[in-house]
């Protein structure tokens, strides 16, 4: 918790509220935040992501709850240590899961259910 606290006063997160969630979210490219990682794939292929584009699970995108579209994220499977870099493309409502992966994405890092994740905020 002090950590957190840390981190808020010296303006490296910022509290924000979506859909009634409170998320402590980095305010600039270069932040490292952990956390659980989940997929979402084929069923959703070809509908529309909250960004508005066509969803397609070979691509290397992502949805994350607060993160701006086009945003680019290193993904880091702690279990194995391989990453790829994603684009935030979507939303996801779940507090207890930190990033959603296209099927591509969570292949290309060895994801068969869920990981524990490194997540590095690229920039855009």
């Amino acid at each position: 918790m002090n950590s957190l606290k840390n981190c808020l006063y010296s303006g490296l997160l910022v509290l924000v509220t979506v859909g009634g969630v409170l998320s402590a979210v980095p305010t600039r490219a270069d932040q490292v935040v952990h956390g659980l990682a989940t997929w979402y794939g084929p069923g959703f292929a070809g509908n529309r992501t909250a960004s508005g584009e066509i969803f397609n699970p070979s691509a290397l995108t992502a949805a994350h709850r607060t993160l701006p579209f086009g945003t680019q994220v290193r993904v880091t499977n702690l279990n194995n240590g391989r990453s790829v870099v994603v684009r935030i493309n979507d939303r996801l409502g779940d507090p207890a899961i930190a990033i959603d992966l296209s099927s591509g994405a969570a292949q290309a890092i060895g994801m068969t259910v869920t990981s524990q994740v490194k997540m590095e905020i690229l920039g855009r």
